[in-house]
């Protein structure tokens, strides 16, 4: 794995825990609240927030797609979990494992160089 490819993928990582966190936060806190109670002022932020992540999510996903080659399926089901109440947790476990074995095959091929 080069480092174009690595910086992505760490940068999607970074995005997707907000993100994911973000969608329930916006259903709980505004739109719940808003429906059994006076508290309707959490609504507009909240939203804001959510699509400005997610707007992010989605231009770093498009980077990781263009720089690590990833199939269209592959991109699909990251882009289905960010549209999934906490989807994007399960996306960040699935991007770990994903760094952490082109890590070790960088590791691999810079020790079979030497």
């Amino acid at each position: 794995m080069d480092i174009k490819t690595a910086t992505a993928l760490h940068r999607l990582r970074l995005i997707s825990v907000p993100e994911a966190l973000s969608f329930p936060a916006l259903l709980i806190f505004g739109s719940v609240l808003s429906r059994i109670s006076d508290i309707d002022y959490l609504m507009m932020p909240l939203g804001i927030l959510h699509g400005i992540l997610f707007v992010i999510y989605a231009v770093f996903l498009l980077d990781v797609w263009i720089t690590a080659k990833w199939p269209l399926k592959k991109v699909a089901l990251f882009f289905l979990l960010a549209l999934l109440p906490f989807g994007g947790l399960y996306g960040d476990r699935l991007l770990k494992r994903e760094e952490s074995a082109g890590v070790l095959a960088a590791r691999a091929r810079e020790a079979a160089r030497a």
